[in-house]
């Protein structure tokens, strides 16, 4: 914990009190120095939500004093090829509260006004979701899921939960590969048609066998290479989870050819903020239910342990 002045507003910004901040795997790549272009000892947190507390006398804004937001922490430049053609996510100049600046693991926070999304009707908690939830609507928006597919996803941490839900509310069987047994519980909770430590898929994937969309939710290169070795012919494989710099994956081109793959990956949130907040606001899912752990801002160093420790699913900070 350090002790930082009140950030000041700026033209363009608010001031929000924060109320709720998640730790993300994001965070942990963070702190151990695996994010190229985080800047060195940022204040982390960019899953957060606050209360409007000031706004500068020259933003322009539909939020009020008090109201209740959810923040995307991506700012893009607005100027480049990317932002340009809508691929702000790709902006080279990108700017990210709580990896290149300061962000919701304090009681305060200046942003953008245009960050700033009204979640009244949300409990805090839950609205500090939102941001997760909208890498998740990029990734299902990304895999092309279609009612009636065979899906399969890999890791059952809040991020393929959430994918879980949004796959099975959208009509896909969807089943779920985790090793740890309170997670493979949660799966079912969050739609799952099955559950598995272990994935076989039965038989060969040119003859059928396998699945049409496999995300890949863990983050490492030994199941992202499985995620390949899951997908059926003619399948979807998509990379969500969080690798490091420096991870490999083995891939035979002779079987994406002949299997004929698709591969993509996620970055963050493109145009996924607003359809997140309906989502929650919808509350056709247990969201609270991701939430198994809350600490005080004070509390920071025992919220961690539990975090890396994997023994609950969401952790948030509530300063």
């Amino acid at each position: 914990m350090v002790s930082k002045p009140k950030p000041t507003l700026t033209p363009g910004s608010v001031l929000i009190r924060v109320a709720a901040s998640g730790i993300c795997g994001t965070d942990l790549h963070i702190c151990k120095g695996e994010t190229p272009h985080a800047t060195h000892n940022v204040t982390i947190g960019h899953e957060f939500s606050g209360y409007v507390e000031a706004i500068h006398a020259s933003t322009s804004t539909t939020a009020k004093l008090g109201d209740l937001v959810c923040i995307d922490p991506n700012v893009p430049c607005h100027k480049c090829t990317f932002c340009r053609t809508q691929k702000y996510h790709l902006c080279p100049h990108l700017w990210c509260i709580g990896v290149t600046c300061d962000g919701g693991m304090a009681k305060h926070v200046v942003v953008p006004a245009s960050s700033i999304y009204v979640a009244t009707g949300i409990p805090p908690e839950v609205a500090s979701l939102a941001e997760p939830l909208s890498c998740v609507v990029h990734a299902v928006d990304t895999g092309c899921v279609k009612s009636g597919d065979r899906v399969l996803v890999i890791g059952a941490g809040p991020i393929g939960l959430m994918v879980t839900a949004l796959c099975a509310n959208g009509g896909a069987h969807v089943t779920v590969a985790e090793l740890n047994k309170m997670r493979r519980t949660a799966a079912t909770e969050f739609g799952a048609s099955e559950v598995t430590e272990r994935v076989d898929i039965g038989g060969y994937p040119v003859e059928g066998y396998g699945f049409d969309v496999v995300f890949e939710c863990v983050g490492l290169a030994a199941t992202m290479g499985q995620a390949l070795e899951c997908a059926r012919a003619g399948g979807t494989v998509v990379w969500v989870g969080v690798a490091r710099p420096d991870a490999l994956v083995s891939v035979s081109p002779f079987t994406v050819y002949r299997r004929e793959l698709t591969i993509k990956s996620t970055y963050t949130n493109p145009f996924g903020m607003e359809r997140a907040v309906r989502i929650l606001l919808d509350n056709k899912v247990n969201w609270a239910s991701l939430i198994t752990h809350t600490f005080a801002l004070t509390e920071f160093d025992a919220a961690w342990d539990v975090f890396t420790q994997n023994s609950g699913l969401k952790v948030c900070i509530k300063p």
